[in-house]
């Protein structure tokens, strides 16, 4: 697993003035290019080491060696915590990975790393991203949610451009994307407003800069159970439009794969004539955005209702034959 591989490098490296990524993969039972990229991945991270290169190169941590994890400053600390949260997986391992380094850390530095642990949730994703959004931001945001202080930027949403101040309060992936939910500080206190809670895009985000000004969350304040309602909430409006599909058999599972949470298995055989057939409803925000994404599965699946899913589909196959009849 990745997370103890990365705990693992952290140690050897503690425990020598230099190592190389050679050196690194034949302690760890991995290739070279996965030691330089989980170097690297600590590099990014903020933890101090940096290569050097030539004969007698390597990586090393910056000011010497030390013996364990409990050598490590808060800050060292912080940025281990925020790389390793945006790294892991969603599955139970990195819950246990987490557990044990948040654990192994002094107890001065403890209460932040719990705070950046509880505050940052790895979900499934909502579509497709071409590349993973700024880790920067991120570690920037999870440190300012284990200093609990606020944060300020600038940010580019539906509404067009704004500057917002607020207490950052989870930050969480769908996929690649990540997400900020936060509230500004009720007036006249340092506590989040939980009333203004937002969700912000991280990719959108601008000129983010931590500030000296205390944030706390509000009383009983359960960062996993926020995210929840919030995915829950924008589930719904992703699901306004919803479509009965026939699909054959064999392509059921990579087309419910495809949708995720916005398909529902329904019955098995639509009718005597087509027992190798499986129903599945599928939903959308749009009737014409369903249309598209199950244009591409048209040998497979058939639209059963609504009508107007079904003219979607048909009105795009005559954009597309009007645009390549001469082909």
């Amino acid at each position: 697993m990745r997370a103890d591989r990365l705990i693992q490098a952290l140690l050897l490296m503690q425990g020598r003035a230099r190592i190389t990524a050679a050196e690194l993969a034949a302690e760890l039972e991995v290739s070279v290019p996965t030691a330089r990229r989980d170097l690297e991945a600590l590099a990014m991270a903020g933890v101090p080491i940096y290569p050097t290169r030539g004969r007698g190169g390597g990586w090393q941590l910056i000011g010497g060696a030390r013996t364990d994890l409990t050598g490590l400053t808060e800050t060292e600390v912080t940025a281990l915590l925020a790389g390793l949260t945006q790294s892991l997986g969603a599955g139970p391992d990195r819950v246990a990975a987490l557990r044990k380094l948040v654990r192994a850390v002094p107890a001065p530095f403890r209460e932040g790393a719990q705070r950046i642990a509880e505050a940052t949730v790895r979900d499934v994703p909502w579509g497709e991203s071409s590349a993973p959004d700024d880790p920067a931001k991120v570690a920037v945001l999870q440190r300012a949610i284990a200093r609990r202080i606020r944060v300020r930027f600038d940010y580019d949403g539906s509404r067009g451009p704004a500057t917002v101040e607020l207490v950052p309060l989870v930050v969480g992936s769908r996929g690649a994307r990540w997400y900020l939910l936060g509230a500004p500080a009720q007036r006249g206190t340092d506590a989040a407003d939980e009333s203004g809670l937002r969700t912000y895009r991280v990719d959108r985000l601008s000129s983010l800069e931590p500030l000296d000004l205390p944030g706390l969350p509000p009383s009983d304040f359960d960062a996993a159970a926020t995210w929840a309602r919030m995915v829950e909430r924008v589930e719904g409006l992703r699901g306004a439009v919803r479509a009965v599909v026939e699909v054959d058999a064999w392509a059921v599972r990579a087309l419910c794969d495809r949708f995720g949470v916005q398909a529902r298995l329904l019955d098995h055989g639509a009718s005597a004539e087509a027992p190798s057939r499986v129903r599945v409803e599928v939903s959308a925000r749009r009737a014409d955005a369903l249309a598209e994404q199950l244009a591409g599965w048209v040998d497979v699946a058939e639209v059963v209702e609504p009508a107007e899913v079904r003219v979607g589909l048909r009105m795009l196959g005559e954009r597309i034959v009007a645009r390549y009849r001469d082909a």
